[in-house]
């Protein structure tokens, strides 16, 4: 496998799991707030790139929670 190959797949990968996140996130808000959980479909890509603030917000941390 190539280094461009690779990278292509670790942000892939990157972008699946903030994806995820995201989706995850917002049905659990919708289950607590009573909504129907179609609102955790919700994806908002431009042109299939990931707005900064939200991937600063979803990405995973290095972090450990207890």
């Amino acid at each position: 496998m190539s280094i461009q190959d690779r990278s292509r797949a670790l942000a892939m990968r990157q972008y699946q799991q903030v994806k995820n996140r995201q989706q995850s996130m917002l049905m659990r808000a919708a289950q607590e707030l009573g909504l129907p959980e179609e609102l955790s479909e919700y994806w908002s890509p431009i042109q299939g790139k990931i707005d900064p603030t939200i991937r600063l917000i979803y990405e995973s941390s290095h972090a450990s929670m207890s």
